[in-house]
């Protein structure tokens, strides 16, 4: 997905809101609202976001159970993994 494309200011999302609303439901891509050449906001659809909710719920759950392993442990053991395999 290209950021870039998915661009519009607070003027075009007022003028052109049903349009937007049926972009992001089609397309699943959010956008990014600007004021004054600014990002201001991400808008996305119901369904999109109702998935990151519930990704970063399990996400949180397993930190909670302590199911989660440190960067520098994973780098360990990939150098480990590439020596032994050298």
């Amino acid at each position: 997905m290209k950021m870039s494309t998915q661009v519009r200011s607070i003027s075009y999302l007022k003028a052109h809101a049903a349009d937007v609303v049926r972009d992001l439901n089609e397309v699943r891509e959010p956008k990014i609202i600007t004021q004054n050449g600014e990002a201001k906001l991400v808008v996305q659809d119901i369904y999109s976001y109702e998935k990151t909710m519930e990704t970063m719920a399990l996400g949180n759950s397993q930190i909670e159970e302590g199911h989660v392993t440190s960067a520098a442990n994973v780098i360990r053991s990939i150098r480990e993994t590439k020596q032994g395999g050298l």
